[in-house]
């Protein structure tokens, strides 16, 4: 995929006035951006993506929780809750199922 602010992937803005649609497209002319400019008065101002062509850093995603797996031994009650041993109960079908 080209990078964007390219020819082949534009910068895509939303701006509320047309003055500021013309400022923004001055700003992304003299710094080599291509961009398409679009006037939505009834919504927020979008720039997110002349700030990815000028390589500004993305927030990352917050951290997903992970839980750690309890180990299960052979010998341990099932955690399927049947009050077998796992030896006897799920071993077989987690063994089968991966």
């Amino acid at each position: 995929m080209a990078r964007i602010g390219t020819k082949k992937n534009p910068a895509v803005v939303r701006v509320q006035t047309e003055d500021r649609a013309y400022e923004v497209l001055d700003y992304c002319t003299e710094r080599g951006i291509q961009v398409l400019v679009g006037l939505e008065p009834n919504n927020d101002e979008d720039l997110t993506d002349i700030a990815l062509a000028l390589g500004a850093p993305v927030p990352a995603p917050p951290p997903v929780e992970r839980r750690s797996a309890e180990k299960v031994s052979r010998n341990d009650p099932c955690p399927c809750g049947s009050g077998r041993k796992y030896k006897k109960c799920c071993l077989d079908r987690t063994a089968s199922a991966g």
